[in-house]
């Protein structure tokens, strides 16, 4: 782990994405971090020594989903699919299927296996999964300002966790998408789905993948940042004031919390969506696994039980 020192820095942005706005003052307290994100293989080790199963191994509660068809309660997980050809944009059902059998054990659908990807971060896992991989290891996740503030090391207001160059020299810094979302991808950085965790260099404080790869779990539920009761999140105060109620307005019937998440992706693309940044941010429910999420854990001083 790293030690975060911890401090003042200007969270979210005003020149990008609605949902970042508005950019604000935000504290955070000292705390550690995962260098990495958590991998097959450590991941695989919780699963082996507490017979642990993932919310997408499972089949879904009916009664949770109203109407839902009987192929959709069956254990899945959703997995990007890459079309022929140019697909409409604001419709990502063009790219997001579910499928039965794919979760962390078979991250590509359940023909596929993870024995050759053993150090490549843990996908297909829902936001119950990563906190009892947390429980488990004596740690936590950490809020979207400890996350946000790690991610930037150290550089407060840049652009990338790197600076504000997307590629200085011509030097790919992250596992994102190069060329037309999401049906031809150049493949200039080398990976066509997830990457070997720390395949790109750090950032300031010596954290990998803050950027890219996969999204990463945090523990506070999606609101606006006009909506954050308290800019102000500490180890006294980890949630930063943030309450649950953001439900999916496209699905009125089935009352589903969703957290914020961080980071962006290897599916993260200049055309579509330019969340390779500390500063954005998306709404994940907490009931849903999908092939692009992960997460990484801290350690508050108070809390030192990992060591």
């Amino acid at each position: 782990m790293v030690w975060i020192s911890g401090g003042e820095f200007l969270m979210g942005s005003d020149t990008a994405y609605p949902e970042e706005a508005p950019a604000h003052r935000a504290r955070v307290d000292g705390f550690w971090m995962d260098r990495f994100t958590v991998t097959n293989a450590e991941f695989g080790r919780f699963v082996a020594e507490t017979g642990y199963v993932t919310l997408a191994e499972k089949p879904a509660n009916a009664a949770a989903y109203p109407g839902a068809l009987p192929e959709m309660l069956a254990p899945s997980s959703t997995m990007f699919k890459k079309p022929s050809g140019p697909v409409d944009l604001r419709n990502h059902y063009n790219w997001w299927v579910y499928v039965a059998g794919a979760n962390w054990r078979h991250p590509r659908g359940p023909a596929s296996k993870i024995k050759k990807v053993l150090d490549h971060p843990v996908v297909h896992v829902a936001f119950e999964d990563v906190e009892a991989y947390a429980k488990w290891i004596g740690k936590e996740l950490p809020t979207e300002a400890e996350w946000e503030f790690a991610a930037r090391g150290g550089l407060d207001g840049a652009e990338f966790v790197w600076g504000d160059e997307l590629t200085p020299d011509g030097r790919y810094m992250a596992n994102i998408w190069q060329g037309e979302f999401p049906y031809r991808n150049m493949l200039e950085d080398g990976f066509e789905y997830t990457a070997p965790v720390g395949s790109f260099p750090p950032n300031g404080y010596g954290l990998f993948d803050m950027a890219g790869n996969v999204w990463q779990w945090t523990t506070d539920w999606y609101q606006d940042h006009v909506e954050v009761d308290s800019p102000c999140c500490s180890a006294a105060n980890p949630r930063g004031g943030t309450r649950e109620g953001s439900l999916d307005p496209s699905q009125p019937d089935i009352k589903i919390p969703r957290k914020v998440t961080k980071g962006g992706s290897h599916l993260c693309a200049p055309n579509y969506c330019r969340r390779y940044r500390p500063a954005a941010r998306m709404a994940q429910p907490i009931d849903t696994s999908i092939s692009h999420l992960g997460f990484r854990c801290i350690v508050r001083p108070q809390n030192r039980s990992w060591e």
